[in-house]
């Protein structure tokens, strides 16, 4: 296991100032159940065969890293694209949900749940469910239904049951306010998180499942006998995504890591998810992190046009590595991601998520020499948003 001051955590879970595990006394014995498997378990032979024999012959991994030559051409840089939109799926959630669904096969968990926001976490959780032959329920938030309802229908028809989170904004937050209830309620299920947030050691867990990304980015650059990259560009909600592209570059110094942060409507707009911007440290979901939150301490409600960054707070080892400067933290408002979606059907032929159009967005807000190597993590399709799409680009 790769060991990192930026990437591993303390004995308490902490990354600096963040992370740790405020959870219930009820939930004690589930977080301590699922630290010691994973650390028993998770680094085994045993484990990483079946685990790798199934990101490769189900998943369909490695993605491929693609040159993206008309980028390359408007932006002047040697810009490639992580191609994890190609996964089983379509999305990089698949790497995550297959490592834990191993780990909860292993402990002998029979019940999954799980929160969700644009979807692909619940689609991923649900087809690895219906792969091990486990009951699956997923939380996910009443407006997010309705606009990403293709990935709604997928899920069902994986056989999983999809409950409405009615409360709050009815996004993912509430999405995953639910799941946590209904772990307290029943302890002996298996809590599948989607991303770097939670309690000690969901963090740690995901993101080692993730890295998987970044350590393909590396074989592959090498394999065209490229060196390392100037800069990696991910969009962070939770930040899983980010944590994969990044995690085998934080002690590279030399590599720039750029997090894209939803703006939503704008930053003083009040409609706004950019956290690492808007943020101050407080604890959301088990962890103490950067969340967006009024003067009395109270969770304020995120905006963004992409559900999956629809997120009031940002993993712990992202706030860390933000607070510390390791790395920087951009935001893209709502049209800015939508331009850059566009942008990307027309110039290379895919269609992006809205969460990686952010990402994309960057790239008009970033200076780049001739010869710099430049990924962009291209973290999921875009066939769920194409209501959105549609609907944005009607007059065109």
């Amino acid at each position: 296991m790769k060991t990192s001051k930026h990437i591993t955590p303390d004995e308490l879970g902490f990354y600096g100032e963040f992370g740790g595990a405020y959870i219930p006394e009820l939930l004690r014995p589930a977080i301590d159940e699922l630290l010691t498997s994973f650390r028993s378990f998770c680094f085994t032979d045993a484990f990483r065969a079946e685990y790798l024999d199934l990101l490769k012959n189900y998943v369909g991994r490695p993605t491929p890293l693609y040159f993206a030559k008309n980028y390359a051409q408007k932006y002047g840089a040697k810009i490639y694209f992580k191609r994890e939109d190609l996964c089983h799926t379509g999305a990089h959630k698949i790497n995550n949900t297959i490592g834990q669904i191993l780990l909860a096969k292993h402990m002998g968990k029979t019940e999954i749940i799980a929160e969700t926001g644009a979807g692909q976490h619940g689609v991923a959780t649900a087809t690895v469910c219906a792969l091990m032959g486990l009951k699956c329920i997923v939380y996910m938030g009443e407006k997010d239904m309705e606009r990403q309802a293709p990935n709604v229908q997928r899920m069902q028809m994986l056989g999983a049951e999809v409950r409405p989170a009615t409360c709050g904004s009815k996004t993912l937050k509430d999405a995953t306010n639910e799941a946590i209830r209904h772990w307290i309620n029943f302890p002996d299920s298996y809590y599948l998180i989607g991303s770097v947030v939670g309690p000690h050691p969901y963090p740690q867990m995901v993101a080692y499942f993730q890295s998987v990304i970044s350590e393909e980015i590396q074989n592959q650059l090498h394999e065209n006998g490229l060196k390392i990259p100037h800069k990696v560009i991910a969009c962070v909600g939770g930040g899983s995504n980010a944590a994969g592209a990044f995690y085998h570059f934080y002690d590279l110094e030399e590599t720039a890591l750029i997090a894209v942060e939803a703006a939503g409507e704008g930053l003083k707009s009040g409609k706004s998810a950019a956290t690492s911007i808007l943020g101050s440290p407080g604890v959301l979901h088990g962890s103490l992190t950067l969340l967006m939150q009024d003067s009395n301490g109270q969770v304020a409600e995120p905006h963004s046009i992409s559900a999956g960054l629809d997120y009031p707070g940002i993993g712990p080892m992202h706030a860390n590595s933000i607070s510390t400067g390791r790395t920087t933290s951009l935001s893209v408002t709502d049209q800015e991601a939508l331009h850059a979606a566009l942008e990307c059907s027309r110039l290379e032929g895919i269609i992006p998520a809205l969460e990686s159009a952010h990402a994309l967005a960057a790239l008009p807000k970033l200076p780049f020499l001739k010869d710099e190597i430049v990924i962009v993590n291209l973290s999921g399709r875009g066939d769920k948003d194409m209501n959105t799409y549609q609907e944005a680009f009607k007059n065109l």
